[in-house]
């Protein structure tokens, strides 16, 4: 792992192409602190699809809560929502594929880890394009500000097909809270720790790896010719299944350990500071 002076990266194709896929986080990663794409990374990205690669949007984010971002940086490829439990067309404005979290699943671990931690404070992401996010009493969403949540009582959260749920714990760390879950329930759903505030409660096996490898088949590359950026330790899966991964300088500290590169951070254009080294502006491969 290097900070300043990364190793050389060869192709992994015979066409002088470093990667032929790029995907990338977006909150923490793409996204800057006021929750928008620079400038720079841009045209980095921009740049970088000029020269033959493909950009792919993995993020945590549900599809209704990323549809907002992707319509207004002009986003219309392929994207991994929610853990990867959605594959979305973001140009049409179709999933592909959703998955959902078994409820009476759910309900045993919030069950088994409420009688150590007591009281969680709990949100229902529920599936489909147009689902809501149901916020129950005392969870409060710190991150995308803008995001939309209904307030629901707790009774209501599993009413309806869900593909996730959030966790909150006020006497918890993010970090202790998601170990407790992994310790707790961790042989009924899956755990990640996904930014501040945010862990979170998936159909088991289900992550952004999986998520990848579906869209990665539909757009014909391989895990070979990916290169992957993040930030949290959702990223992780993301990163063992790419050939490269990069973390960002305001990177968890579980990623950063398992990152092939540190870059900048995302409010300095830490996405754009790689590409613009693998993709030079002008590079552009010529028609296969």
């Amino acid at each position: 792992m290097s900070t300043t002076d990364p190793s050389p990266v060869s192709p992994a194709n015979g066409n002088g192409l470093p990667f032929k896929l790029v995907a990338t986080d977006l909150d923490g990663t793409l996204l800057n602190s006021v929750e928008s794409v620079s400038a720079r990374n841009r045209a980095a990205l921009a740049d970088a699809t000029a020269s033959g690669a493909l950009h792919i949007i993995v993020t945590g984010r549900s599809a209704g809560w990323a549809r907002p971002v992707f319509d207004e940086i002009g986003y219309r490829g392929i994207a991994v929502c929610g853990q990867g439990a959605q594959v979305y067309d973001a140009g049409a404005h179709k999933l592909l594929t959703s998955l959902t979290l078994d409820r009476r699943v759910a309900a045993l671990a919030i069950e088994r880890i409420e009688e150590e931690t007591g009281p969680l404070a709990i949100a229902a992401n529920q599936d489909g394009l147009d689902g809501d996010v149901l916020a129950g009493p005392g969870y409060e969403l710190l991150i995308g500000s803008e995001l939309p949540v209904v307030r629901a009582a707790k009774d209501e959260l599993l009413v309806a097909p869900i593909s996730k749920l959030y966790i909150q714990h006020h006497g918890l760390t993010d970090d202790a809270l998601a170990d407790a879950a992994r310790r707790l329930a961790g042989d009924l759903v899956g755990v990640v720790m996904a930014g501040a505030g945010v862990v979170e409660l998936l159909p088991l096996g289900l992550s952004k790896a999986t998520g990848l490898a579906v869209a990665a088949h539909r757009l014909g590359v391989k895990a070979a010719d990916t290169i992957a950026f993040g930030d949290m330790p959702n990223d992780v899966p993301m990163f063992g299944w790419a050939r490269y991964g990069v973390a960002m300088a305001n990177a968890h500290q579980e990623l950063l350990a398992v990152a092939d590169e540190v870059t900048l951070s995302n409010d300095e254009d830490g996405v754009a500071a790689v590409l613009e080294r693998l993709y030079p502006a002008g590079l552009i491969q010529p028609a296969s």
